[in-house]
C-alpha cells in the first residue's frame, strides 16, 4: 500500500466525504477546514467568513488502487466548479471551490484537469488550485455525519 493524501474543498464537506469514502482505495476520509489564517478555527467561526477557512475533505488513499487523476475526476463531477463562493443553498467563502496540492506533481495535475473540464463547458471555472497549508479537523459531530444519519445525501 502506498498512502497518499488528497484535500478538496467543494461546498459542503458532508456529501463528498460521504463520496469519497464509498471509493475503492479510499483509506479514509475526514472533513475539516484549510485555507484561512486563524489557528484551529471551529465550525461557528468558519461560516462567518472572517478565518478565510474553507470546508475540505482529507483523504488518505492507496495510490496503488486509486490515481490523484481519478480523485479530480470525481472532484469535477460532484459539484459546481463555476460558482463563486456557493454551492447550491450553501452561501460564503467557506464553500468555495479549492483543490489543496501537496506536491508539484498535484499541481501539474491539477491545473491540467482543470483546463480539460474547462474546455467542456462555457462557463468560467472559478477553482483555486493553491499549497496544501494547514488541515484543521473539524468538529466530531461532522464527521462522517451522514452516515452516522443514515442517510446518503443532505435534505436541502
Amino acid at each position: 500500500m502506498k498512502r497518499e493524501e488528497a484535500w478538496f474543498a467543494l461546498g459542503c464537506f458532508w456529501n463528498p466525504e460521504l463520496r469519497f469514502s464509498q471509493i475503492s482505495g479510499v483509506v479514509s476520509t475526514k472533513v475539516g477546514y484549510s485555507g484561512g489564517v486563524k489557528k484551529n478555527p471551529g465550525y461557528e467561526e468558519v461560516c462567518t467568513g472572517k478565518t478565510g477557512h474553507v470546508e475540505t475533505v482529507k483523504i488518505i488513499y492507496d495510490s496503488t488502487k486509486i490515481t490523484y487523476d481519478e480523485l479530480l475526476q470525481v472532484f469535477w463531477s460532484s459539484h459546481d466548479p463555476t460558482q463563486i463562493n456557493r454551492q447550491g443553498h450553501d452561501i460564503g467563502s467557506q464553500y468555495r471551490s479549492v483543490i489543496f496540492y501537496h506536491s508539484p506533481e498535484q499541481k501539474m495535475k491539477a491545473e491540467k484537469s482543470l483546463k480539460n473540464e474547462q474546455k467542456k463547458i462555457s462557463k468560467k471555472i472559478v477553482t483555486e488550485i493553491v499549497p496544501a497549508t494547514n488541515f484543521y479537523e473539524a468538529e466530531e459531530y461532522h464527521q462522517n455525519y451522514l452516515k452516522k444519519k443514515g442517510v446518503d445525501s443532505c435534505s436541502l
